[in-house]
């Protein structure tokens, strides 16, 4: 299962979710899209999942903490518990024994972050 994490500001736009999920997918569309809890209420994350047609999957506070993340964002640690959302989301997701094929990439008007997972999850 591949699993886009995805982690935002709560003004992104759906344009700026759906560049940087590209720009990390590389072509190959995700199984899955996964967020921290409560920002799987995002108008703008509910219409990408919807307009890839796969699932949304909110990840709680305490897995996104116990995930081991390649990158660090100091507010993603203030506020989360973990060095990135979507890192940390997209590992969460995909089950143990996951592993990130794209670390996080940050969209341009820095509004939104993607990484990649694989895994067994289902």
């Amino acid at each position: 299962m591949r699993v886009a994490g995805m982690g935002f500001r709560a003004s992104a736009s759906l344009d700026s979710m759906r560049r940087v999920l590209h720009l990390a997918c590389g072509g190959q569309m995700p199984d899955l899209i996964a967020t921290a809890k409560g920002k799987e209420t995002s108008a703008a994350l509910r219409a990408l999942a919807e307009e890839l047609r796969v699932p949304l999957r909110a990840v709680a506070h305490d897995r996104l903490a116990r995930q081991t993340t390649l990158t660090c964002s100091q507010v993603s640690n203030a506020t989360y518990g973990t060095g990135s959302v979507a890192e940390a989301a997209a590992l969460a997701a995909a089950g143990a024994g996951a592993r990130l094929v794209a670390p996080r990439h940050i969209s341009i008007d820095r509004m939104a972050t993607c990484a990649i997972a694989e895994g067994t999850s289902t």
